[in-house]
């Protein structure tokens, strides 16, 4: 028996020229090019991100992941003088000890040394395997405020000096507007192409806008290994929703406002929420839903039943990754394979600082 296209890590492949992935955002955040797919009539629409002022009404509720992402990228040296690179894969965890991943591999017991005094030890594995440093002082985060880089994604190339050379506009763009709760180690690059300007109108037209948070982890990046994507397991994230935040979403939901989530990250932590806390109507149809926090390891994938998002803007994400098979769910894998096909001929900027998708 032939498995289902859909769970075949194959199919999701796709052909894309090193041109088109974004090195630097774009200088406006709000100039990027939007591609509208809208899944009743299969149609696509291209248009730039500004334009969402006239695509959003009053009816809709849009919800945004207001995660901050860390500096966790820190660099240090070996005792022989050797450059070593952390990421901190838990950044605001307290206490002395991290989880973090090394370049290159230093053996157990061996110490990094950074500024200010700061060292830490190689002191074992966690049950993931990630390798535990501890600290000889406290206030880490401060260190990482202060000297860190932000976590860029691998394909974005920054080399020793281009690391140095836009570390600043790097903090200012590997991070949106609206971030205010520090703890993620990837922006949910979404809602890079926000402004404060395109937020003000959104309100001015009674656009109810809805604050959750994911803090983004290692887990978006981690590779899938199995051609059969069943077997994958994604790692734990934490999110947050208040119930304030969560009477918003109860009030759009009564008064039937589309629920529009801002990135793959939104969409991972309301269907979480839903799937918790969801109270349905005898159409099977949700009602409300309770404020909450916790882990998700949600995964989805074709054939998952979507409970509360009926829209979504997102980036255009790698080949084989799992928020393009979350995307696949939600529009169909040969629609959205078609719509990147043309994204790629139309020469869109694709990953963290490329250019925006929304799907209706």
């Amino acid at each position: 028996m032939s498995m289902n296209k859909d769970l075949e890590l194959s199919n999701y492949n796709y052909e894309i020229d090193q041109e088109l992935i974004a090195q630097f955002p774009i200088e406006k955040r709000s100039n990027s090019k939007l591609i509208i797919l809208n899944r009743k009539d299969k149609s696509i629409q291209h248009k730039n991100f500004f334009d969402i002022v006239n695509i959003l009404n009053e009816n809709d509720c849009l919800v945004i992941n207001t995660t901050k992402v860390v500096p966790a990228r820190l660099y240090g040296k070996k005792s022989t003088g050797g450059k070593v690179e952390l990421l901190f894969l838990n950044p605001t965890q307290q206490g002395p000890k991290y989880q973090v991943l090394i370049k290159p591999n230093i053996k157990l017991n061996h110490k990094v040394y950074f500024d200010e005094g700061y060292e830490c030890s190689f002191v074992g594995l966690d049950e993931q395997g990630n390798k535990i440093v501890e600290f000889n002082k406290p206030n880490v985060q401060s260190l990482l405020e202060k000297y860190g880089f932000m976590p860029l994604p691998p394909y974005i190339k920054r080399k020793d000096d281009l690391a140095q050379k836009y570390a600043q506009t790097d903090r200012i763009r590997y991070q949106t507007v609206y971030a205010n709760m520090s703890g993620a180690i990837a922006a949910p690059t979404a809602g890079l192409h926000f402004t404060n300007e395109i937020l003000e109108k959104l309100k001015e037209k009674k656009v109810e806008i809805v604050h959750i948070v994911l803090h983004v982890g290692w887990g978006t990046f981690k590779p899938i290994l199995s051609n059969d994507i069943q077997q994958h397991k994604m790692l734990p994230e934490r999110y947050i929703l208040d119930e304030e935040n969560a009477n918003k979403i109860n009030n759009a939901l009564k008064n039937n406002k589309r629920i529009i989530a801002v990135g793959t990250t939104s969409v991972r932590s309301l269907e979480t929420i839903a799937s918790l806390t969801g109270k349905y109507d005898s159409s099977n149809k949700l009602v409300s839903i309770n404020g909450c926090s916790g882990q998700t390891e949600i995964f989805i994938y074709p054939g998952y039943k979507f409970k509360m998002v009926q829209a979504m803007f997102t980036n255009l994400h790698l080949p084989c990754s799992t928020p393009l098979m979350m995307t696949s769910a939600f529009a169909g894998r040969e629609f959205i394979l078609s719509a990147y096909k043309q994204a790629i001929e139309h020469k869109y900027r694709f990953f963290s600082y490329g250019d925006s998708m929304f799907i209706e």
